[in-house]
């Protein structure tokens, strides 16, 4: 089996549909360093219109869907246009616990990361890594919810 990098895009070629993805994910290998998993959701809209997602990381979870090397301990941090670290989060739990959970997905994991927030339009980079340099297979999650 080959490693590599890969790119997927979704585009609404019909602007008077007006479609907008609800759930976006990525699923990778986390390893050191510079080896982690990178997600890039574009929020959509026009203007100075916001809109609510939730970005989550997934390692410990993935367990029971049968991925044998699940990253234990995924950190999360979601990233402007320019760079500039937004939110980060390492334990769900550790901040907006109510509203996360109020959004009916929150994990039974606390070591999952999550990251609930009102993006303007624009691009965004979220970036998975194990802390404290573990390793292991992660998901990148992003809803946009109402």
């Amino acid at each position: 089996m080959a490693t590599g990098i890969g790119l997927a895009e979704v585009y609404d070629v019909d602007p008077v549909a007006n479609a907008q993805p609800t759930n976006l994910s990525a699923r990778a290998f986390v390893g050191t360093g510079n080896d982690v998993l990178i997600g890039i959701p574009s929020s959509g809209g026009t203007g100075t219109s916001l809109l609510r997602v939730l970005v989550r990381a997934l390692g410990p979870s993935l367990a029971s869907a049968g991925v044998t090397t699940p990253l234990a301990n995924p950190t999360l941090s979601l990233r402007d246009a320019n760079g500039n670290v937004i939110a980060s989060n390492d334990n769900w739990k550790d901040s907006r616990r109510a509203a996360i959970a109020a959004t009916g997905k929150a994990r039974s994991n606390d070591n999952e990361s999550a990251i609930l927030g009102l993006l303007a339009p624009g691009n965004y980079t979220a970036i998975v890594a194990g802390k404290n340099g573990t390793t292991g297979v992660a998901l990148v999650e992003f809803y946009s919810l109402p």
